[in-house]
């Protein structure tokens, strides 16, 4: 049973609510976008696109599952290579949205820090 049968038959939001057993807030919103869009699937949103590519996203999982202990600079860097001009808090924020995240106080080790002087971002997947 849809929202929009019960809407042509002339019931009111309070009522759809009801027998659905949804928020009457949530039936508004739902009738609404369909009267001013004809659908009720997610649409496209405004916004930049991303400058990072699927491919260069590719690029950084591989570099890093390669050497944990690169930095954020250092695949910056190796990103410029590639003619991709990014910050490295995007990188970080790409990474992460891949599962991929940087150091955490328990993982790190003072032989680890002590080796790796220098390195500020030990990458680590998270499942």
């Amino acid at each position: 049973i849809s929202i929009t049968l019960f809407l042509q038959s002339g019931k009111g939001y309070k009522a759809i609510s009801k027998a659905l057993g949804l928020q009457r807030t949530t039936v508004r919103a739902v009738i609404h976008k369909w009267r001013t869009f004809g659908t009720v699937v997610n649409l496209h949103r405004s916004g930049r696109p991303t400058k990072i590519t699927p491919r260069a996203q590719r690029r950084l999982i591989q570099e890093v599952t390669k050497e944990p202990t690169t930095t954020s600079k250092e695949l910056q860097a190796s990103l410029a290579s590639v003619k991709v001009s990014v910050h490295d808090s995007t990188i970080r924020k790409t990474l992460g949205k891949n599962g991929i995240h940087g150091p955490s106080s328990k993982a790190k080790t003072t032989a680890d820090q002590k080796e790796h002087k220098g390195s500020s971002h030990f990458w680590q997947k998270t499942s």
